[in-house]
């Protein structure tokens, strides 16, 4: 099982550096303090994370920006054109 958010934020804060140098404005996946990958867009990145590790807790991060981190509940909400509230 995944580690805490704050857990994964924490581990991006530590590659963050190289990141910058070599991914900037790329997407990253960071689970179980790990490096997943690196993807050229969010929704590249949401798809994998989904995926692989469910409903997690990960982090998705734009490299060079603030921390983000979405639940795969915000990112897969379907939208009925239908729907009555």
């Amino acid at each position: 099982m995944g580690k805490l958010l704050s857990e994964q934020i924490a581990a991006y804060e530590e590659m963050r550096r190289t990141l910058e140098l070599d991914h900037m404005g790329k997407w990253v996946v960071v689970y179980d303090e790990e490096l997943v990958g690196v993807y050229e867009d969010l929704q590249e990145a949401a798809d994998v994370a989904v995926q692989r590790f469910g409903r997690g807790p990960y982090l998705i991060q734009e490299v060079g920006e603030g921390p983000m981190a979405l639940p795969a509940s915000l990112l897969y909400q379907p939208v009925y054109a239908d729907s009555q509230s």
